[in-house]
């Protein structure tokens, strides 16, 4: 691992039941948008076994982006494209204006929304609705309150933790996202329980 590589032991533990949702719910083909894809260990992995759909890792943080240039250096792969900056929260990205590859079919945003403002869960709706196609996927995986309610206590500690570091972060109740997707008109179809008290959250943009 180089300096430029960062890591995210998580990564090594959700990877595989990840992949095993995507390879079932996403589009036969097209795009897959990666939106915060941190140190870039979920790209290098998932691009080469979804394909031959692409995959498009993005990022608001240069040394993010960073880190995905260069695990993608050491592991390269003929579908994964070059990391782009965004910011969820931007009234425009990035692929609203310049041409991908190939259409864009579905967004996959892993571990981002209890680490944001809600601003920036609201902004990635908001891009959802406004880029995918009728019938695209968007795919959110993290942890979730379940009717207000903490779903372990590991998830309660965690939120405590989280909320001590910023107010404004925390594990969010996923009726919440739900009713703010709809708006959108994002209509949840199928909620997976994942490993370490997680979920797999799938919409459909209608």
């Amino acid at each position: 691992m180089n300096d430029r590589q960062q890591h995210a032991p998580a990564t090594q533990r959700n990877r595989q039941p990840i992949l095993e949702v995507l390879q079932r719910v996403l589009p036969a083909e097209g795009t897959v948008l990666e939106v915060a894809s941190g140190t870039g260990e979920h790209a290098i992995f998932l691009a080469p076994r979804l394909s031959p759909r692409r995959w498009l890792p993005s990022d608001r943080d240069r040394q993010h982006r960073e880190s995905i240039a260069a695990w993608r250096e050491e592991f390269p792969a003929e579908n994964l494209d070059e990391p782009i900056a965004l910011d969820a929260r931007d009234r425009i990205w990035p692929v609203e204006t310049t041409e991908t590859r190939s259409p864009l079919c579905a967004i996959v945003n892993i571990n981002m929304i209890h680490i944001s403002l809600w601003s920036a869960c609201l902004g990635l709706l908001a891009g959802a609705e406004r880029i995918l196609p009728p019938g695209g996927i968007l795919y959110l995986y993290g942890p979730y309150k379940r009717d207000g309610q903490h779903t372990a206590p590991s998830n309660e500690s965690f939120d405590a933790m989280l909320r001590s570091q910023n107010p404004e972060w925390g594990v969010r109740d996923l009726e919440e996202v739900v009713a703010a997707a709809k708006e959108h008109h994002l209509i949840l179809q199928e909620v997976v329980e994942m490993p370490a008290n997680n979920f797999s959250v799938i919409f459909q943009k209608a």
